[in-house]
Protein backbone atom coordinates (compact mmCIF):
# COMPACT_ATOMS: atom_id res chain seq x y z
CA UNK A 1 0.00 0.00 0.00
CA UNK A 2 4.39 2.63 0.65
CA UNK A 3 7.92 2.35 -0.40
CA UNK A 4 8.11 0.19 2.37
CA UNK A 5 7.13 -4.05 2.72
CA UNK A 6 3.67 -4.51 1.49
CA UNK A 7 3.88 -0.68 0.11
CA UNK A 8 1.36 -1.78 -1.40
CA UNK A 9 0.92 -2.46 -1.27
CA UNK A 10 0.53 -0.16 -2.47
CA UNK A 11 -1.46 1.33 -6.36
CA UNK A 12 -2.53 1.64 -3.08
CA UNK A 13 -5.80 1.31 -4.99
CA UNK A 14 -6.43 3.33 -7.98
CA UNK A 15 -5.86 6.78 -5.96
CA UNK A 16 -1.80 6.14 -5.79
CA UNK A 17 -1.98 7.03 -9.35
CA UNK A 18 -3.90 10.36 -8.30
CA UNK A 19 -2.62 11.40 -5.23
CA UNK A 20 -1.84 15.40 -5.29
CA UNK A 21 -4.85 16.22 -6.99
CA UNK A 22 -6.32 17.28 -3.50
CA UNK A 23 -5.04 19.75 -0.50
CA UNK A 24 -2.78 18.62 1.47
CA UNK A 25 -4.26 16.96 5.08
CA UNK A 26 -4.49 17.89 9.01
CA UNK A 27 -1.87 16.26 10.99
CA UNK A 28 -3.93 15.25 14.17
CA UNK A 29 -6.09 12.87 16.20
CA UNK A 30 -8.81 14.11 18.33
CA UNK A 31 -10.89 12.28 20.93
CA UNK A 32 -14.17 11.42 20.39
CA UNK A 33 -17.33 10.35 21.99
CA UNK A 34 -18.08 6.61 20.74
CA UNK A 35 -20.51 5.99 17.73
CA UNK A 36 -21.80 2.88 16.85
CA UNK A 37 -18.95 0.01 15.62
CA UNK A 38 -20.99 -2.44 13.37
CA UNK A 39 -18.72 -4.73 11.45
CA UNK A 40 -19.60 -5.82 8.48
CA UNK A 41 -16.81 -8.95 7.94
CA UNK A 42 -16.74 -12.33 9.51
CA UNK A 43 -14.85 -11.98 12.92
CA UNK A 44 -12.49 -15.00 12.34
CA UNK A 45 -10.11 -12.67 9.95
CA UNK A 46 -10.62 -9.84 12.62
CA UNK A 47 -8.98 -12.19 14.97
CA UNK A 48 -6.25 -13.49 12.39
CA UNK A 49 -5.53 -9.70 12.26
CA UNK A 50 -5.49 -8.69 16.06
CA UNK A 51 -3.03 -11.75 16.85
CA UNK A 52 -1.25 -10.47 14.29
CA UNK A 53 -1.19 -7.21 15.67
CA UNK A 54 -0.35 -8.33 18.92
CA UNK A 55 2.63 -10.33 17.37
CA UNK A 56 4.12 -6.57 16.27
CA UNK A 57 3.20 -5.01 18.98
CA UNK A 58 5.51 -7.30 21.05
CA UNK A 59 8.55 -6.90 18.71
CA UNK A 60 8.69 -3.22 19.81
CA UNK A 61 10.94 -2.09 23.24
CA UNK A 62 9.58 -2.74 26.78
CA UNK A 63 10.60 1.13 26.64
CA UNK A 64 8.29 2.55 24.37
CA UNK A 65 5.37 4.86 24.83
CA UNK A 66 3.14 6.43 22.14
CA UNK A 67 1.64 9.90 21.59
CA UNK A 68 -1.73 9.60 20.80
CA UNK A 69 -3.70 12.47 20.22
CA UNK A 70 -3.32 14.35 23.40
CA UNK A 71 -2.59 11.35 25.45
CA UNK A 72 0.65 9.07 25.76
CA UNK A 73 0.55 5.30 26.38
CA UNK A 74 3.14 2.83 27.67
CA UNK A 75 3.79 -0.31 25.29
CA UNK A 76 2.73 -2.47 27.46
CA UNK A 77 -0.62 -0.64 27.93
CA UNK A 78 -0.98 -0.70 24.18
CA UNK A 79 -0.22 -4.74 24.67
CA UNK A 80 -2.64 -5.24 27.49
CA UNK A 81 -5.30 -3.53 24.62
CA UNK A 82 -4.48 -5.52 21.98
CA UNK A 83 -4.72 -8.30 24.50
CA UNK A 84 -7.97 -7.35 25.88
CA UNK A 85 -9.50 -6.87 22.16
CA UNK A 86 -8.72 -10.58 21.40
CA UNK A 87 -9.86 -11.85 24.47
CA UNK A 88 -13.35 -10.20 23.30
CA UNK A 89 -13.24 -11.55 20.02
CA UNK A 90 -12.13 -15.07 21.59
CA UNK A 91 -15.76 -14.70 23.40
CA UNK A 92 -17.05 -14.96 19.49
CA UNK A 93 -19.77 -12.40 20.16
CA UNK A 94 -22.27 -11.31 17.40
CA UNK A 95 -21.58 -7.80 15.88
CA UNK A 96 -23.63 -6.28 18.38
CA UNK A 97 -22.73 -7.41 21.43
CA UNK A 98 -18.65 -6.64 19.88
CA UNK A 99 -19.95 -2.92 19.35
CA UNK A 100 -21.17 -2.58 22.90
CA UNK A 101 -18.30 -4.37 24.60
CA UNK A 102 -16.07 -2.19 22.93
CA UNK A 103 -17.93 0.91 23.82
CA UNK A 104 -17.98 -0.08 27.13
CA UNK A 105 -13.95 -0.84 27.46
CA UNK A 106 -12.05 1.43 24.32
CA UNK A 107 -11.62 5.01 23.91
CA UNK A 108 -11.28 6.47 20.56
CA UNK A 109 -9.46 8.75 18.59
CA UNK A 110 -10.49 10.21 15.15
CA UNK A 111 -8.13 11.06 12.68
CA UNK A 112 -8.99 14.43 11.98
CA UNK A 113 -8.98 14.06 7.92
CA UNK A 114 -8.36 16.39 4.91
CA UNK A 115 -8.95 20.15 5.05
CA UNK A 116 -10.78 20.47 2.05
CA UNK A 117 -13.54 17.70 3.05
CA UNK A 118 -16.08 17.94 6.17
CA UNK A 119 -14.79 17.85 9.45
CA UNK A 120 -13.02 14.09 10.27
CA UNK A 121 -13.74 12.89 6.49
CA UNK A 122 -10.71 10.83 5.04
CA UNK A 123 -10.00 10.26 1.38
CA UNK A 124 -9.85 5.69 1.35
CA UNK A 125 -8.61 4.19 -1.48
CA UNK A 126 -7.59 0.43 -2.21
CA UNK A 127 -4.62 -1.84 -2.86
CA UNK A 128 -4.81 -5.50 -3.59
CA UNK A 129 -2.10 -7.95 -4.87
CA UNK A 130 -1.96 -8.47 -8.60
CA UNK A 131 -1.76 -11.80 -10.08
CA UNK A 132 0.53 -11.88 -13.50
CA UNK A 133 2.33 -14.11 -15.77
CA UNK A 134 5.92 -14.03 -16.28
CA UNK A 135 9.34 -15.76 -17.12
CA UNK A 136 12.86 -16.31 -15.38
CA UNK A 137 14.37 -15.87 -18.67
CA UNK A 138 13.93 -13.20 -21.64
CA UNK A 139 11.43 -14.52 -24.16
CA UNK A 140 9.27 -12.75 -25.78
CA UNK A 141 6.98 -11.46 -24.94
CA UNK A 142 8.31 -11.49 -21.76
CA UNK A 143 10.42 -8.51 -22.01
CA UNK A 144 9.88 -6.55 -19.03
CA UNK A 145 11.89 -7.27 -16.18
CA UNK A 146 11.31 -6.75 -12.47
CA UNK A 147 14.78 -6.18 -10.57
CA UNK A 148 16.27 -6.97 -7.15
CA UNK A 149 17.80 -4.10 -5.70
CA UNK A 150 21.49 -3.37 -7.36
CA UNK A 151 24.64 -3.13 -5.91
CA UNK A 152 24.81 0.81 -7.00
CA UNK A 153 22.11 0.95 -4.74
CA UNK A 154 23.29 2.44 -1.35
CA UNK A 155 20.85 2.55 1.74
CA UNK A 156 21.22 4.44 4.53
CA UNK A 157 19.33 6.28 7.70
CA UNK A 158 17.44 9.81 8.54
CA UNK A 159 18.91 10.74 11.60
CA UNK A 160 15.86 11.78 12.52
CA UNK A 161 13.18 8.50 12.48
CA UNK A 162 15.45 5.79 11.29
CA UNK A 163 13.69 5.90 8.17
CA UNK A 164 15.65 4.33 4.89
CA UNK A 165 16.99 6.54 2.77
CA UNK A 166 18.34 4.90 -0.60
CA UNK A 167 21.38 6.51 -2.47
CA UNK A 168 23.96 6.11 -4.82
CA UNK A 169 28.19 6.71 -4.92
CA UNK A 170 29.33 9.25 -7.89
CA UNK A 171 32.87 9.29 -8.91
CA UNK A 172 34.04 10.88 -6.13
CA UNK A 173 32.55 8.63 -3.74
CA UNK A 174 29.80 10.97 -2.55
CA UNK A 175 26.46 9.98 -1.57
CA UNK A 176 23.96 11.24 -4.25
CA UNK A 177 20.28 11.09 -5.30
CA UNK A 178 19.59 7.38 -7.09
CA UNK A 179 18.74 7.50 -11.04
CA UNK A 180 15.37 8.21 -12.08
CA UNK A 181 13.14 5.54 -13.61
CA UNK A 182 13.91 6.62 -17.01
CA UNK A 183 17.50 6.38 -16.52
CA UNK A 184 17.02 3.17 -15.29
CA UNK A 185 15.42 1.83 -17.74
CA UNK A 186 17.09 3.60 -20.54
CA UNK A 187 20.60 2.74 -19.24
CA UNK A 188 20.10 -0.25 -18.39
CA UNK A 189 21.51 0.34 -14.49
CA UNK A 190 20.20 -2.27 -12.93
CA UNK A 191 21.44 -5.16 -15.68
CA UNK A 192 22.45 -8.12 -13.80
CA UNK A 193 19.83 -7.99 -11.27
CA UNK A 194 16.99 -9.22 -13.25
CA UNK A 195 14.57 -11.34 -11.30
CA UNK A 196 11.73 -12.04 -13.40
CA UNK A 197 10.15 -10.83 -16.81
CA UNK A 198 6.70 -9.53 -17.53
CA UNK A 199 4.90 -8.85 -21.18
CA UNK A 200 3.84 -5.88 -19.99
CA UNK A 201 5.74 -2.34 -19.35
CA UNK A 202 2.50 -1.31 -17.33
CA UNK A 203 1.67 -4.60 -15.31
CA UNK A 204 5.52 -3.81 -14.19
CA UNK A 205 4.00 -0.30 -13.39
CA UNK A 206 1.22 -1.50 -11.75
CA UNK A 207 3.08 -3.33 -9.44
CA UNK A 208 5.56 -1.08 -8.61
CA UNK A 209 2.73 1.13 -7.25
CA UNK A 210 1.33 -2.08 -5.27
CA UNK A 211 4.47 -3.60 -3.79
CA UNK A 212 3.53 -7.09 -4.14
CA UNK A 213 2.04 -9.48 -5.91
CA UNK A 214 2.22 -13.32 -7.45
CA UNK A 215 3.80 -13.98 -10.60
CA UNK A 216 3.01 -17.55 -12.35
CA UNK A 217 6.07 -18.72 -14.62
CA UNK A 218 6.00 -20.49 -17.56
CA UNK A 219 5.76 -24.38 -15.91
CA UNK A 220 2.71 -23.45 -14.38
CA UNK A 221 4.50 -22.26 -11.00
CA UNK A 222 3.52 -19.56 -8.61
CA UNK A 223 5.66 -17.36 -6.67
CA UNK A 224 5.73 -14.43 -4.55
CA UNK A 225 7.13 -11.35 -4.79
CA UNK A 226 7.73 -8.60 -2.71
CA UNK A 227 9.20 -4.75 -1.90
CA UNK A 228 12.53 -4.99 -1.38
CA UNK A 229 14.02 -1.51 -1.59
CA UNK A 230 13.47 1.70 -4.12
CA UNK A 231 15.79 4.32 -5.61
CA UNK A 232 14.79 6.96 -3.29
CA UNK A 233 12.93 9.29 -4.77
CA UNK A 234 9.50 11.10 -4.85
CA UNK A 235 6.72 9.30 -5.99
CA UNK A 236 4.34 11.60 -8.88
CA UNK A 237 1.41 10.62 -9.74
CA UNK A 238 0.40 10.13 -12.99
CA UNK A 239 -3.13 9.45 -12.70
CA UNK A 240 -2.59 13.29 -11.63
CA UNK A 241 -0.57 13.73 -15.06
CA UNK A 242 -3.34 13.08 -16.71
CA UNK A 243 -5.83 14.98 -15.13
CA UNK A 244 -3.70 18.27 -15.31
CA UNK A 245 -3.08 17.46 -19.17
CA UNK A 246 -6.79 17.43 -19.56
CA UNK A 247 -6.66 14.29 -20.68
CA UNK A 248 -9.40 12.72 -18.49
CA UNK A 249 -11.42 13.99 -15.35
CA UNK A 250 -10.70 12.86 -11.99
CA UNK A 251 -13.97 11.07 -11.47
CA UNK A 252 -12.77 9.38 -14.83
CA UNK A 253 -9.32 8.14 -13.18
CA UNK A 254 -8.81 4.52 -12.35
CA UNK A 255 -6.80 1.94 -13.13
CA UNK A 256 -9.10 0.26 -16.29
CA UNK A 257 -9.27 3.81 -17.43
CA UNK A 258 -5.79 4.58 -17.02
CA UNK A 259 -4.68 1.07 -18.66
CA UNK A 260 -7.15 2.02 -21.60
CA UNK A 261 -5.78 5.15 -22.52
CA UNK A 262 -2.75 3.80 -22.28
CA UNK A 263 -3.32 0.87 -24.94
CA UNK A 264 -4.98 3.38 -27.19
CA UNK A 265 -2.22 5.92 -26.97
CA UNK A 266 0.80 3.59 -27.38
CA UNK A 267 3.31 6.38 -28.14
CA UNK A 268 2.77 8.18 -25.03
CA UNK A 269 3.20 5.32 -22.62
CA UNK A 270 6.48 5.99 -21.80
CA UNK A 271 6.46 9.45 -20.95
CA UNK A 272 3.81 8.95 -19.10
CA UNK A 273 5.11 6.00 -17.22
CA UNK A 274 8.49 7.78 -16.86
CA UNK A 275 6.83 10.86 -14.98
CA UNK A 276 6.57 9.08 -11.77
CA UNK A 277 10.24 9.07 -11.38
CA UNK A 278 9.87 6.77 -8.15
CA UNK A 279 11.16 3.03 -8.84
CA UNK A 280 11.23 -0.33 -7.12
CA UNK A 281 13.33 -3.22 -6.08
CA UNK A 282 11.82 -6.65 -5.55
CA UNK A 283 12.78 -9.90 -3.75
CA UNK A 284 11.13 -13.35 -3.92
CA UNK A 285 8.82 -13.93 -1.12
CA UNK A 286 7.18 -16.58 1.00
CA UNK A 287 4.33 -17.87 0.20
CA UNK A 288 0.95 -16.58 1.64
CA UNK A 289 -0.37 -13.17 2.33
CA UNK A 290 2.08 -10.40 1.71
CA UNK A 291 3.75 -8.48 4.68
CA UNK A 292 3.14 -4.73 5.28
CA UNK A 293 5.48 -2.44 6.34
CA UNK A 294 5.47 -3.90 10.12
CA UNK A 295 6.87 -7.18 9.10
CA UNK A 296 3.68 -8.45 9.64
CA UNK A 297 1.05 -10.73 7.39
CA UNK A 298 -1.84 -9.00 5.58
CA UNK A 299 -5.39 -9.52 5.93
CA UNK A 300 -7.47 -9.00 3.22
CA UNK A 301 -10.25 -6.59 4.00
CA UNK A 302 -8.15 -5.92 7.34
CA UNK A 303 -5.22 -4.56 6.95
CA UNK A 304 -4.84 -0.37 5.79
CA UNK A 305 -2.07 1.85 5.24
CA UNK A 306 -1.39 4.66 6.53
CA UNK A 307 1.14 7.13 7.53
CA UNK A 308 2.97 6.34 10.74
CA UNK A 309 4.51 9.93 11.19
CA UNK A 310 0.39 11.23 12.09
CA UNK A 311 -1.33 8.11 12.34
CA UNK A 312 -0.94 5.19 15.03
CA UNK A 313 0.45 1.94 14.06
CA UNK A 314 -0.18 0.57 17.63
CA UNK A 315 -3.70 0.03 17.82
CA UNK A 316 -7.00 -1.34 16.57
CA UNK A 317 -8.92 0.67 13.95
CA UNK A 318 -12.57 1.24 12.84
CA UNK A 319 -12.67 2.48 9.16
CA UNK A 320 -16.47 3.78 8.14
CA UNK A 321 -16.43 3.93 3.92
CA UNK A 322 -18.15 2.59 1.13
CA UNK A 323 -17.48 -0.53 -0.63
CA UNK A 324 -18.29 -1.18 -4.65
CA UNK A 325 -20.76 -4.23 -5.02
CA UNK A 326 -20.22 -6.62 -8.72
CA UNK A 327 -22.74 -7.91 -10.97
CA UNK A 328 -21.93 -11.85 -12.19
CA UNK A 329 -19.75 -10.12 -15.05
CA UNK A 330 -17.33 -8.39 -12.72
CA UNK A 331 -18.75 -4.73 -13.60
CA UNK A 332 -19.44 -2.45 -10.73
CA UNK A 333 -23.47 -1.81 -10.04
CA UNK A 334 -23.35 0.12 -6.83
CA UNK A 335 -21.65 1.34 -3.99
CA UNK A 336 -22.81 0.15 -0.22
CA UNK A 337 -21.43 1.20 3.30
CA UNK A 338 -18.44 -0.50 4.74
CA UNK A 339 -17.72 -0.60 8.58
CA UNK A 340 -14.82 -2.80 10.31
CA UNK A 341 -12.71 -3.29 12.53
CA UNK A 342 -9.14 -2.69 10.76
CA UNK A 343 -5.35 -2.83 11.88
CA UNK A 344 -2.94 -0.11 10.39
CA UNK A 345 0.03 -2.75 9.27
CA UNK A 346 0.96 -0.94 6.41
CA UNK A 347 2.46 2.25 4.83
CA UNK A 348 2.92 3.87 1.60
CA UNK A 349 4.65 6.48 -0.51
CA UNK A 350 1.70 8.20 -1.24
CA UNK A 351 -0.32 8.24 2.16
CA UNK A 352 0.43 11.03 3.60
CA UNK A 353 -0.43 12.66 6.22
CA UNK A 354 -4.09 12.15 8.86
CA UNK A 355 -6.41 12.51 5.40
CA UNK A 356 -6.02 9.30 4.16
CA UNK A 357 -5.89 5.48 4.30
CA UNK A 358 -5.76 2.14 1.74
CA UNK A 359 -7.66 -0.90 2.72
CA UNK A 360 -5.58 -3.97 1.74
CA UNK A 361 -8.38 -6.13 -0.18
CA UNK A 362 -6.40 -8.82 -1.27
CA UNK A 363 -5.80 -10.90 -4.35
CA UNK A 364 -8.94 -11.72 -5.79
CA UNK A 365 -10.93 -10.44 -9.07
CA UNK A 366 -13.16 -8.50 -6.43
CA UNK A 367 -9.76 -7.08 -4.74
CA UNK A 368 -8.58 -6.21 -8.21
CA UNK A 369 -11.84 -4.04 -9.26
CA UNK A 370 -12.40 -2.33 -5.54
CA UNK A 371 -8.93 -1.49 -5.36
CA UNK A 372 -8.48 -0.07 -8.64
CA UNK A 373 -12.43 1.98 -8.70
CA UNK A 374 -12.19 3.10 -4.90
CA UNK A 375 -11.82 6.63 -3.96
CA UNK A 376 -14.51 7.18 -1.26
CA UNK A 377 -14.81 9.39 1.58
CA UNK A 378 -14.85 7.93 4.99
CA UNK A 379 -13.52 8.43 8.68
CA UNK A 380 -11.13 6.23 10.56
CA UNK A 381 -10.95 6.11 14.42
CA UNK A 382 -8.18 4.39 16.88
CA UNK A 383 -9.16 2.51 19.53
CA UNK A 384 -7.30 2.28 23.31
CA UNK A 385 -8.48 0.49 26.09
CA UNK A 386 -9.72 2.67 29.38
CA UNK A 387 -8.02 2.61 32.52
CA UNK A 388 -4.30 3.55 31.57
CA UNK A 389 -5.38 6.76 33.67
CA UNK A 390 -5.45 4.76 36.61
CA UNK A 391 -2.22 3.09 36.44
CA UNK A 392 -0.50 6.16 36.14
CA UNK A 393 1.86 7.14 39.34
Amino acid sequence: MKNTPGFYLILVGLILLLNGCAKSPINKLTREAFPQFTDDLHLEHLLTGAVRHLHYLNTLSDNSSFTIGDDSYSVSWLRESMDSFIDILKQDPDTDELARIVAENFSIYQAAGRKDFPKGEMLITGYYEPFLKGSLTPDPPYIYPLYSPPASLVQTKKNLGGKQVFKRKNEHNQLVPYWTRAEIEENNYAAGNELVFLDSPVDAFILHIQGSGKIQLQDGTVRSIHYAASNGLEYFSIGKLLVDQKKMTIAEVSIPTIRHYLREHPEEQKAILNHNIKYIFFNWAPDGDPSGSLGEPLVAGRSIAVDPDVLPQTTPAFLISRKPVLDKTGAITSWVPMMRFVFPQDTGSAIKGSGRADLYWGSSNYAKTAAGSMKEKGTLYFLVKNGFEELEP
